[in-house]
C-alpha cells in the first residue's frame, strides 16, 4: 500500500517535472534572447555621447552647420535605444502572437537600420569636414575667425565662424571634435547593424509552414 502511493507519488513528481522543465528553460532562454540588453544599452551610451560632444561643437561656434554638430542623430538614436528597452521589458508570447510585441519588433528592426544609415551618414559628413578643418589656414578677424583651404588662391572659399576668439580652437579642437565623432558613430553603426541582425535571424529569418503534426497539439513545422 505504502509501495503504490510512493509509486504514484514519484510518478507524478517526475511528470511535474518534465512539465515545468520546458518552461522554466524556455523562460530562461527568453530572457537572455528575446532581446539582447547589451545592445540597447550601448546604442544609449554611444547616442548620449554623440549628443554631448555635438553640443560642445556647437558652443565652439554658434555659426556651425547642422550636419557639422550632429546631435539630431544623436537624440535619434537614444529614442531607438528606449524602444529597445521596451521591448525587452514586454512579456515574452510565443509565436509572436501578442501585436503590440510583433509591432515593436518590427519597428525596432526599422529604426536600428535607420540608425545604421544616419551613422553612415554622420561619419561621411564628419570625415568631410575633418580633413577639410585640418587644411584650413586660419585668421583673426576681430571676434570671428576666417578660414581658407589656400590663402594665395583670392578666389578660394571663406569658412567665417562667429563668436572664436582663437583660430587654434578651429584647428585643433574643433578637428578632434570631428574625429570623436567618426569613432562614436563608427561603433553606433555597429551596434544598430548587430541589433537588426538579431532582430531579423531570431525573430523574421524563421517562418511557419502552417503543416499541423498532431491532431492534438499546435505543433508546426519549420522551413
Amino acid at each position: 500500500m505504502g509501495q503504490g502511493q510512493k509509486g504514484s507519488s514519484d510518478k507524478e513528481e517526475k511528470k511535474k517535472k518534465r512539465d515545468e522543465s520546458p518552461a522554466s528553460e524556455d523562460s530562461r532562454k527568453c530572457r537572455v534572447c528575446r532581446f539582447p540588453l547589451l545592445v540597447a544599452l550601448l546604442q544609449l551610451l554611444l547616442g548620449a555621447a554623440v549628443t554631448v560632444v555635438a553640443f560642445l561643437m556647437l558652443a565652439i561656434s554658434p555659426s556651425l552647420m547642422a550636419r557639422e554638430t550632429p546631435h539630431w542623430a544623436g537624440i535619434i538614436l537614444c529614442l531607438v535605444s528606449i524602444l529597445g528597452l521596451i521591448l525587452y521589458c514586454i512579456n515574452h508570447h510565443p509565436d509572436e502572437r501578442s501585436s503590440i510585441q510583433f509591432i515593436a519588433k518590427l519597428l525596432y528592426f526599422v529604426l536600428c537600420t535607420i540608425g545604421l544609415v544616419i551613422s553612415v551618414l554622420v561619419i561621411a559628413f564628419s570625415g568631410h569636414h575633418y580633413s577639410q578643418t585640418g587644411s584650413f589656414r586660419c585668421q583673426q578677424a576681430g571676434e570671428d575667425c576666417v578660414c581658407r583651404l589656400d590663402q594665395e588662391d583670392p578666389i578660394a572659399r571663406t569658412f567665417t565662424y562667429e563668436g572664436v576668439s582663437d583660430c587654434e580652437v578651429i584647428t585643433g579642437t574643433l578637428t578632434l571634435y570631428f574625429l570623436l565623432q567618426i569613432v562614436l558613430n563608427l561603433l553606433q553603426a555597429v551596434v544598430c547593424a548587430i541589433g537588426a541582425f538579431i532582430m531579423w535571424k531570431h525573430r523574421y529569418q524563421v517562418f511557419f509552414a502552417g503543416l499541423q503534426i498532431g491532431s492534438s497539439s499546435s505543433q508546426w513545422q519549420n522551413v
